[in-house]
C-alpha cells in the first residue's frame, strides 16, 4: 500500500464516497450517499467525488467486486483521495481487500460514526463511551492495519527497542500479539469504569424519582436541542449538523402555576447506528431508560421523515423503551415544504404534535398535552401530615394547588388538588393521611 492506514479520522482529508444498493434497500442510493457526506462533512473531510454500484448481495471478498475496485483504484490515483468512505458496514477482511487494492484508507460507515462522536466528545464519561465502542469495533481488524503491527520483538529479533533481553529466546512476540492484549486490556478497564458510571447513573436518576421527567430523543438534526432551549431557556450547544452534541443536559421545564417537569436531552440516532455505540452509550441514555414521558422529535421537514423516525424507534427497542409513554412531536415546522410534509404524516400518526421551536408555533399544544400525562385526572384531596414533615407540603406546592390548610397540635391538614398521576409519589411521602374527597 502507498499510504497506510495510521489512524480513523478523515478530518481534512480528501473522501470518495461508495454506495452499494441491494434489491431490499429502503433508501435510494442518492438519499443513501447524501446522508453520508453530511456524516462526512461532519467529521471534516472534503468530499471528491460519489460511486453507486447494484448489487445482488455483497461480493464476498471485497464487497463490491474485483472490476469497481479497480475502477475506484484508479479514481483514487487521479484525483489524490485520501479515504474511501462506504455506506455499508465491511468486514476487516474486506476492508484489508480494498485497502490493497485502492491503496489509500478504506472507512465504512460504523467507523464514521465512530470518529464524529470522538470528535464531538466533550465530557470525561462520554470520552470513555466513545473510547470503548472504538476499541471493540476496530479489536477484530488489527491486522495489517497499521505498518507497525508486522515487526517481532524478542532477544532473536535483532531489532532496535526490541522488548526482551539476556535470557530471552525464540523468535519473540509479534507487535500485533502485544497490540491485542494491550487493546483487550484497555477494553477491560473501560468496561469497568463505565460499570462505575452506569451504577452513579442510576443512582442520579432514581434521586429524581419525586419528579416527572421527560426525555427528548429522536434523529440526529431533528432539533431536539433547540427545544430543550425554547421550553427551559436553557443554553444547550446548537448547530445545523449530525450529532452536534452527545453529553445529556437536564433542566427544569415550568408547565403551568407551579407544576414544573424535568427534561433532558439525548444523543441522537442515526440509521444503522452501530451496536457498540448503542451499547457503550447507555449510560447517556439512562435519562431516556428511567423517563416517564420521552417527547420523540421528528424533523417534519425532512423528504425521509417517516424513515428516520422508524431508524430511532429501532434503537429505542433496542435500548428497551418501546413500552414507554411516547410523544411523537413533529419539529421544524416552519421550513419550507414543512407544512404539506407534516399533513401527511399527521394522517399517519394522528396523537402527533407539530411545533416549531425556532418560531414557537405549536408550543402551547404540547405544554398542554405534557401537563395532562403529568398530572391526569384533578382530583381533590385531604392530606394529613407532620408539621415538622416539610417535605409533603413542597410537593404538594410544587405539583399541584394548595386551596387551605389547618393546624392541628403537631400535625396540619391541607386541602389541594393534584393529578391522579402523581399520586403515587405522594404516597412515597408517607402522609399520615390522604383521603380523595372530589374528583
Amino acid at each position: 500500500m502507498e499510504k497506510t492506514r495510521e489512524t480513523l479520522q478523515v478530518r481534512n482529508e480528501a473522501a470518495l464516497l461508495v454506495n452499494v444498493t441491494f434489491p431490499d434497500s429502503r433508501v435510494t442510493a442518492a438519499d443513501s450517499l447524501d446522508e453520508l457526506e453530511a456524516l462526512a462533512r461532519s467529521a471534516g473531510a472534503v468530499i471528491t467525488g460519489r460511486v453507486v454500484q447494484n448489487r445482488r448481495s455483497p461480493h464476498p471478498a471485497s464487497y463490491i467486486g474485483h472490476g469497481k475496485a479497480l475502477q475506484i483504484a484508479q479514481y483514487v490515483k487521479q484525483s489524490g483521495v485520501d479515504v474511501v468512505l462506504f455506506d455499508n458496514d465491511l468486514s476487516p477482511a474486506q476492508i484489508r481487500h480494498l485497502e490493497e487494492t485502492v491503496a489509500c484508507k478504506v472507512l465504512d460507515r460504523s467507523e464514521l460514526i465512530l470518529d464524529i462522536f470522538a470528535s464531538r466528545a466533550q465530557t470525561h464519561e462520554a470520552r470513555l463511551q466513545v473510547e470503548l465502542a472504538q476499541l471493540e469495533y476496530t479489536y477484530p481488524r488489527l491486522t495489517r492495519m497499521w505498518t507497525h503491527l508486522d515487526s517481532v520483538v524478542g532477544a532473536a529479533s535483532g531489532a532496535a527497542g526490541a522488548v526482551g533481553g539476556i535470557g530471552a529466546r525464540g523468535p519473540g512476540e509479534k507487535q500485533l500479539e502485544i497490540d491485542r492484549r494491550l487493546v483487550k486490556k484497555r477494553i477491560g478497564n473501560l468496561r469497568n469504569q463505565i460499570a462505575q458510571i452506569d451504577r452513579r447513573k442510576e443512582r442520579q436518576v432514581r434521586s429524581r424519582r419525586d419528579h416527572f421527567t421527560v426525555c427528548l430523543v429522536g434523529y440526529t438534526n431533528a432539533g431536539k436541542s433547540s427545544l430543550l432551549n425554547c421550553l427551559t431557556g436553557s443554553d444547550a450547544y446548537v448547530e445545523d449538523k449530525l450529532f452536534a452534541t452527545l453529553d445529556t443536559k437536564t433542566a427544569r421545564w415550568n408547565l403551568a402555576g407551579d407544576l414544573y417537569v424535568l427534561l433532558s436531552d439525548t444523543v441522537g440516532f442515526v440509521r444503522n447506528l452501530p451496536h457498540h455505540l448503542v451499547a457503550s452509550f447507555r449510560a447517556t441514555l439512562e435519562e431516556a431508560i428511567h423517563a416517564d414521558l420521552l417527547l420523540h422529535v421528528v424533523d417534519v421537514s425532512s423528504p425521509h421523515a417517516e424513515l428516520q423516525f422508524q431508524a430511532a424507534h429501532a434503537v429505542l427497542q433496542e435500548i428497551g423503551c418501546d413500552g414507554k409513554d411516547i410523544l411523537l412531536v413533529f419539529n421544524k415546522l416552519d421550513k419550507p415544504g414543512a407544512p404539506a410534509q407534516c399533513d401527511a404524516l399527521l394522517a399517519l400518526y394522528p396523537q402527533a404534535l407539530a411545533v416549531s421551536a425556532r418560531t414557537g408555533a405549536g408550543l402551547d399544544r404540547l405544554i398542554q398535552a405534557v401537563t395532562h400525562r403529568v398530572t391526569g385526572q384533578i382530583l381533590r384531596l385531604r392530606v394529613v401530615c407532620l408539621a415538622a414533615d416539610g417535605r409533603i407540603p413542597s410537593f404538594l406546592h410544587a405539583h399541584g394547588t394548595v386551596l387551605a390548610q389547618t393546624c392541628a397540635d403537631s400535625t396540619i391538614i391541607y386541602d389541594a388538588r393534584l393529578g391522579r398521576n402523581q399520586l403515587p409519589a405522594l404516597h412515597r411521602l408517607q402522609p399520615l393521611a390522604c383521603d380523595v374527597l372530589a374528583p
